[in-house]
């Protein structure tokens, strides 16, 4: 909220000045617990006077309107201009007071402020026009050089004087102007500069860890929240007892986040060391012994915490916990999570027995399924539903399940966003690719698809993360098929027929959903989206790796010399095709050939069977160099041959000749979808 406001309170100024013809030379903004500044630098002292032309009404026009705008402008009858039927006039606007605008835009600001969280308070909140704000206003300082600029909000008038830091400096501090503002909070024990306050917990935090030859885990967003918290950041290095690490490090990590905003520390082999790095809001007498000791206790509460979860979790079988798994509704149209594991463990078995995911048991898979989603009616879940998944995998280890078992049920939710790993354990590939296939195949069988920015069971991110499985993966997965099957999964668990009809209309559906993913996956990668549209318009391609491979071989040829030029003669060819609504005829011979006709056909005799047979064997590349022998010959059929030859049989074999060399170049991928 803080960044958020930051940036509010910078642009809404600007705008503001910008209104009165006004440009600052720099706007810094600031925040802290406590506050939140803004100085806007080089602002003149008043106001451009402004002569202004305004266009009015028709000199026809009613009275009233003549009038209405006579009124707007302040202008008399006599200092309008008639010109060819309508008034015009000037409104000379004399430059102000820079002084006496600032309050009223301070007001205009702090009224309107756009907090996404706001409260009132006291006496006033009893009305509901009172002032908001994130947290009851206690002061206002509006200076204008040295001078107090005067506003009035609620009963709060603007002044001069601030107050420091809250421990270190209660009292009082008569600011000077935005020259010293900075400058004398810090001598109040306040660093204003949010970014400052960053770097002191950043390096201060690693720096406590590396004096007990410890290193920090990086946590940036940790960084800017315990920045955000204090003004006068002093991070501390604390320990707890050793003992406490029996339980899944990924527990005390978040638990210590989250709960406490404190850093993790490992030993040299990454391993999690019983200490943590806490910010104090004070430089402490006692060096923060009694702030590490204060925290160390609050944190050994919240770990024993942890520890019995853990330990009661652990004593009923994941197999019991799934049983519960019936009784929680997944979505009342798609059934209980218990009949969403059914569907995902046939699927994740079925991606094993056709050998899309090789090198995996598919008894061991199956299993896995059916144990994946028994850990959300844990205590430690409920506790912590951010370690869904992994808290399964500690449980299942324990408790005895194959490592593959432990590994998928842990890791079937990656990759959960930009930027997280992407499982290569073939267990975990198929459980992690079922799992998502069926939730976007059985919210789009309901008809409860995205729309619009609109994505409540976040289906794009599934279709994101279903790409980056496969394609990381190199799994041939016929996708039709999958979801064909999945949706015929689904009906027949709630008792529907699997109407082909339906069928039919919904797996499109999802591959058109899944080629618009890919776009946006493959667009960091700098694949061109037109060039995916030009792959799948061929229809029939649902192997995202064979898709991927020839849309990669069409961009490296239609970046090219030879790949542009053909792409500009395809669009020749199709559009006097399209032009002609012309349908290829039987072929009529006998006829003498001009040069460039014969040539044309000589190439496309040798490159059609060439580039087809190139594409089934899924050599792209040579596909691509097969089209590349009919750049020259077509290039010369249409600087040499009249196509709309007088002659209705030449005219014929020559728009015979262009289909097939559409036809031909179409093999490959659909040349009317390429840009260019």
């Amino acid at each position: 909220m803080q960044a958020g406001a930051r940036n509010d309170l910078a642009r809404l100024v600007a705008q503001e000045l910008d209104a009165l013809g006004v440009a600052a030379e720099a706007i810094d903004v600031w925040s802290t617990p406590r506050r939140l500044a803004l100085v806007a630098r080089g602002l003149p002292l008043e106001t451009q006077a402004v002569s202004e032309e305004l266009k009015g009404p028709r000199t026809s026009a009613p009275e009233q309107a003549l009038d209405g705008f006579l009124r707007k402008t302040g202008l008399t009858r006599e200092r309008l201009e008639d010109r060819d039927g309508v008034y015009f006039g000037v409104v000379e606007r004399p430059g102000q007071a820079m002084r006496d605008l600032l309050g009223p835009i301070v007001e205009r600001i702090v009224a309107g402020f756009p907090w996404p969280k706001s409260m009132r308070w006291g006496a006033a909140s009893e009305s509901t026009a009172s002032l908001r704000w994130v947290r009851p206003l206690h002061g206002i300082v509006a200076l204008l050089g040295e001078d107090i600029v005067p506003v009035q909000i609620d009963d709060i008038a603007s002044g001069a004087t601030t107050v420091g830091h809250r421990f270190h400096h209660p009292g009082p501090i008569t600011i000077g102007g935005a020259h010293d503002y900075a400058q004398k909070l810090r001598a109040c024990h306040v660093i204003v500069d949010q970014e400052e306050r960053e770097r002191i917990v950043r390096d201060g935090a690693a720096k406590a860890a590396a004096d007990a030859k410890l290193q920090l885990v990086p946590d940036e967003g940790l960084v800017v929240e315990n920045a955000g918290l204090t003004e006068w950041p002093v991070p501390l290095l604390g320990r707890f007892d050793p003992d406490y690490l029996d339980v899944p490090r990924e527990v005390i990590v978040l638990t210590m986040r989250t709960n406490q905003k404190y850093f993790a520390c490992t030993d040299d082999l990454g391993v999690l060391a019983p200490a943590f790095v806490c910010v104090a809001n004070i430089d402490a007498k006692d060096g923060g012994e009694a702030i590490v000791e204060g925290n160390r206790r609050v944190l050994a509460a919240r770990l024993a915490d942890a520890r019995f979860f853990w330990e009661q979790d652990l004593k009923v079988s994941l197999e019991e916990q799934a049983v519960k798994l019936s009784g929680i509704v997944f979505h009342e149209k798609l059934g209980t999570i218990a009949d969403k594991v059914e569907r995902v463990a046939k699927l994740a078995r079925w991606l094993v027995e056709e050998g899309v995911v090789k090198d995996a048991d598919a008894g061991q898979v199956e299993r896995a399924a059916r144990l994946a989603k028994a850990d959300l009616v844990t205590g430690m879940v409920g506790e912590f539903p951010e370690l869904q998944g992994v808290v399964g995998g500690y449980i299942a280890e324990r408790q005895g399940e194959p490592k593959a078992v432990a590994e998928a049920i842990r890791d079937h939710y990656k990759p959960a966003g930009q930027g997280d790993n992407v499982p290569t354990s073939p267990a975990t590939i198929a459980l992690a690719l079922a799992d998502r296939l069926d939730s976007i195949s059985a919210f789009f069988g309901v008809e409860l698809k995205p729309t619009g920015s609109k994505d409540p069971f976040a289906l794009r991110r599934a279709a994101i993360s279903s790409i980056e499985l496969i394609v990381r993966n190199s799994l041939r997965l016929p996708l039709i098929t999958a979801v064909r099957g999945t949706l015929a999964n689904r009906a027949g668990q709630s008792g529907e027929a699997a109407d082909a009809h339906r069928l039919d209309r919904t797996a499109p559906d999802i591959l058109d959903f899944f080629a618009d993913r890919l776009k946006v996956q493959q667009r960091d990668a700098g694949v061109r989206h037109d060039l995916i549209d030009a792959v799948f318009a061929l229809g029939g391609e649902d192997d995202l790796v064979r898709l991927l491979a020839r849309v990669k071989a069409l961009q490296s040829f239609v970046e090219g010399e030879d790949g542009a030029d053909l792409l500009t003669a395809y669009k020749r060819a199709a559009n006097i095709l399209k032009k002609e609504k012309w349908e290829s005829t039987a072929a009529s011979g006998g006829q003498e050939l001009e040069p460039e006709e014969a040539a044309l056909i000589q190439a496309l005799d040798a490159a059609d069977p060439q580039a087809s047979k190139a594409v089934e064997a899924e050599d792209f590349t040579g596909a691509m160099r097969a089209l590349a022998q009919l750049r020259r010959p077509i290039d010369a059929f249409f600087d040499k041959v009249t196509v709309n030859d007088p002659d209705a049989a030449k005219r014929e074999r020559r728009l015979n000749l262009l289909a097939r060399f559409r036809d031909a170049v179409n093999r490959v991928a659909d040349f009317s979808k390429i840009e260019g």
